[in-house]
């Protein structure tokens, strides 16, 4: 289920994008960017619609995916 990153608190919300990024340990390229900016972008992407915020029922947990990898039914993404 896809949750809407506007109505989680800024902290959490930051926290969570934090964990995200810590954990992907994604390769940028010759410049690496700073935790901050990866922050940022992964923000960026949430605003724009590019990624979303999930909530797994059957693993429990909440993960930041790619919206075009996200498998859910149309009534759970919001404005569909």
């Amino acid at each position: 289920m896809i949750i809407p990153w506007e109505q989680i608190d800024p902290d959490t919300l930051y926290n969570l994008i934090e964990s995200f990024v810590l954990r992907e340990g994604t390769d940028y390229g010759e410049q690496e960017k700073s935790l901050a900016q990866k922050v940022e972008d992964v923000k960026r992407q949430l605003k724009s619609g590019e990624a979303v915020v999930v909530w797994s029922e059957l693993h429990e947990n909440i993960n930041i995916m790619p919206r075009g990898r996200f498998h859910g039914h149309a009534d759970e993404t919001p404005g569909e």
